[in-house]
């Protein structure tokens, strides 16, 4: 057996549905409200009910799912008021990591950066909705990473999920401009800016979240 399968199998089947399951939701291919039901979910990624029922509670824990009784669990459709409230914090920690990105100064961070950047920009002028979320989420989580702060990595993880939920709705039209704010914000940070990267940082968040509110007159997160 290779090694990769054999490290594959000791890793729990519970977590295993739940990493499938969590890319399922953030890709998009369960839409908000939808439901998730257990045998489906059994039959498709194989094994019994147990393991999809642990990775449900697991990621009810995370916000990404909703568990009723009697009714079972669905993908959370966020609130209007809650969008707000998701926004107004991640907004403001985004902020602080990429403050932190610029006072560490991470010259290994700061090449993978530049990486995900230039996909990132021949990503938007191709203009493929889920290439696109990957690669916003890859230069979001490598700005925490430079950030270098695992207990803001923490926190900041959950939050990216939850918003993504409902900035996966801007428009592929938006994407030259998400990935010029990135540039913005991977410049002050190389230039070791902390005041302007957590600035532009905080901006980008909410510039985001006003263009989903133009597009559908709702409140929005990234």
């Amino acid at each position: 057996m290779a090694a990769s399968d054999a490290s594959a199998k000791r890793v729990p089947h519970a977590r295993l549905v739940a990493d499938a399951l969590r890319g399922a939701i953030l890709s998009g291919r369960y839409q908000a409200g939808e439901r998730l039901v257990e045998d489906r979910l059994a039959a498709e990624y194989g094994g019994s009910r147990v393991p999809v029922r642990e990775a449900l509670k697991t990621l009810a824990g995370e916000g990404l799912v909703e568990l009723t009784p009697h009714r079972g669990a669905c993908v959370v459709d966020l609130s209007h008021g809650l969008v707000e409230e998701l926004v107004e914090v991640r907004a403001t920690l985004e902020g602080l990591n990429a403050r932190l990105a610029a006072r560490r100064h991470d010259p290994a961070a700061i090449a993978r950066l530049r990486d995900v950047l230039a996909r990132g920009d021949a990503a938007a002028r191709s203009g493929v909705p889920e290439e696109l979320a990957a690669l916003n989420r890859e230069f979001h989580e490598l700005l925490a990473i430079a950030g270098s702060n695992r207990i803001l990595q923490d926190v900041m993880r959950s939050l990216r999920e939850r918003t993504e939920l409902v900035f996966r709705r801007n428009t592929t039209e938006r994407a030259p401009l998400d990935w010029r704010e990135h540039a913005a914000i991977l410049s002050a940070v190389v230039d070791g800016d902390e005041e302007l990267a957590a600035l532009l940082a905080t901006r980008h968040v909410n510039n985001a979240a006003h263009a989903l509110r133009d597009a559908d007159g709702a409140p929005a997160a990234e």
